[in-house]
């Protein structure tokens, strides 16, 4: 059996090697008939391909489907990888979006403080909100601006819109603001165009109610309403708000200012107004003074919020 096995191979091994030589003279013919240059040579070339290679569609199919596939697949990668890049892409665009749109508001709001209307004898530092020191009690704001700006206590602070409220401390590189709503808060007003004086009162809401009104029936919902500069508390002129209507039936402000986006606040340089030296006198006492009628209402109004030195706002 060994015997039978070893002939075979050594029949199988010439056979192999006939068979890789005529091949091999094969392809060498094929190439030199396909390398000639000869119209003959052509017309042979070309019979033959007409004669061969319509009948090999069947056996070049798997190959075209797998050129194919593979061509699919690297169009796929190109496309993932465009996706990813598209991606970050966008995720950058909406970062720049994102600061676009917050560079846009600011400025908006720089050029509402622009666009104030002012005394000329006015003149004004602004500052940028840098915290919010409000509670449920008391409602303030502070300034990134203080004592090495000049800034007083007394002075009023207002937004793009309208009056937002008073200094009330003072710190070398920051100083606080009361703002309109808090409860220490009296502003005494006018209602135009009827012309009638009244105090705001803050309640800590956003809608602060209008009293000590000499006649109450000659004020409107929506009439406009400015500091009257009774008692130097404040200038005269700054727009505080407009008049509104509660559901009671009570008078109340709708205040100008944007107090939902306080980001920058002029402080305006009032020399005219009775300096104060102690943040206290700000601060309204627990004893409020007796309302007085008619003319009286300014009275009120200066003996209540800017007391003389030493004398005690109730005496």
């Amino acid at each position: 059996m060994a015997k039978d096995r070893k002939q075979s191979d050594d029949y199988a091994g010439p056979l192999k090697r006939l068979f890789l030589g005529v091949l091999l003279v094969c392809l060498l013919g094929l190439f030199l008939v396909w390398r000639i240059d000869s119209p003959r040579v052509e017309r042979f070339r070309a019979a033959v391909i007409d004669a061969v290679v319509p009948n090999l569609d069947w056996a070049m199919a798997p190959v075209t489907g797998t050129v194919n596939l593979l061509r699919d697949f690297q169009s796929y990668q190109r496309i993932y990888s465009q996706n990813q890049e598209l991606r970050r892409e966008l995720q950058q665009m909406q970062a720049w979006k994102e600061a676009a749109l917050q560079l846009e508001q600011e400025n908006a709001r720089l050029l509402d403080l622009n666009n104030v209307r002012l005394d000329p004898r006015l003149t004004y530092v602004t500052g940028v909100v840098s915290a919010d020191s409000g509670s449920p009690f008391r409602q303030s704001v502070l300034l990134n601006v203080g004592a090495r700006d000049g800034i007083v206590d007394g002075w009023a602070a207002m937004d793009g819109l309208g009056l937002v409220g008073r200094i009330s401390g003072v710190g070398q590189n920051s100083s606080r603001v009361i703002l309109l709503t808090d409860t220490s808060s009296r502003i005494p007003v006018t209602v135009q165009p009827s012309g009638q004086r009244a105090l705001i009162l803050g309640d800590n809401t956003a809608a602060p109610p209008i009293d000590f009104l000499e006649d109450a029936g000659s004020v409107r919902p929506g009439d406009r309403v400015i500091t009257s500069g009774d008692g130097g508390v404040f200038p005269s002129g700054l727009l505080v708000g407009q008049v509104a209507q509660d559901p009671g039936g009570r008078l109340r402000l709708r205040l100008a200012a944007d107090y939902e986006r306080l980001e920058f606040l002029r402080v305006l340089r009032n020399h005219g107004s009775t300096r104060i030296d102690d943040t206290g006198d700000l601060i309204a006492p627990d004893a409020m003074p007796t309302p007085l009628l008619g003319g009286d209402a300014a009275a009120a109004v200066r003996g209540f919020v800017a007391p003389d030195a030493g004398t005690a706002p109730n005496e």
